[in-house]
Parts: C-alpha cells; structure tokens; sequence
C-alpha cells in the first residue's frame, strides 16, 4: 500500500513538473486562472524542474520505500496543501482546477500521515538500537 502511495505520488509530481518544464503559462493558467509575465515563465520552468526532480528522487525502488522519501513527499503534500487552500480562500486566484490540486494535496497528506510517523519512528528506534 504505501509503495503504491509513494509511486502514485512521485509521478503526480514528475508529471507536474514535466507540465511546468513544457508551458508554464498554461498550467499557471488552468491552476491559478491567469497568466504568467516573463520572468514568471521562467521562474515556473525552474520550479518544474524541481518537481520534476522530486518525483525521480521519490520514485520507489524494487525492494522497498525509504522513511525519508516518505517523509520528503508528506511534507511537500502539507505545505502544497496550507498553500494553496490560502490561495483558494484569499479568492485572488479563482479556479476550480485549484480547488482539486488543493483537496488532492490534502488526501495524500493524510494518506502519506500514517506511513510518513512509521517510517521516522523506525529510523529514530534503529538509530537507537544501532551499537
């Protein structure tokens, strides 16, 4: 199950990023209900090629799924959620397309919850035990 979750998240992310990386001002456009400026293409670019990154960097092994891929994805999955919920409360970007990214970044936080406190109480309890 959490192999699942990781994977189904690392390519949310990898897609995303390579979206980014491709037209920036469409995904901007579709999320945030407005276009970028050209520093703001730019800037979108590079944070696609972050995403991009993260979702390589997530992407699960053969054999199992690391504490700290898990941890690095909940993370990102909380702040991406507090983020954009305050963009789509503030109502300065209006999209229905934000709305989803915000309630998809909430499920896998919560689904990620579980997996992400097991996954750091085995490495602090190896470490503990460790000689």
């Amino acid at each position: 199950m959490t192999r699942s979750l990781v994977l189904g998240a690392a390519a949310i992310e990898a897609v995303t990023g390579v979206a980014l990386i491709a037209n920036p001002n469409l995904v901007a456009s579709l999320l945030l209900g407005t276009g970028l400026s050209g520093s703001g293409t730019a800037v979108g670019r590079v944070g696609g090629f972050g995403l991009l990154c993260l979702g390589l960097a997530c992407w699960p092994g053969r054999d199992r799924v690391t504490a700290r891929v898990t941890w690095v994805l909940w993370v990102y999955n909380l702040l991406a959620a507090v983020y954009l919920g305050y963009l789509s409360v503030g109502g300065v970007f209006v999209s229905k397309i934000l709305w989803v990214a915000f309630v998809l970044h909430v499920l896998l936080t919560i689904l990620l919850t579980g997996p992400a406190y097991d996954a750091v109480s085995a490495t602090k309890v190896a470490r503990r035990d460790a000689p």
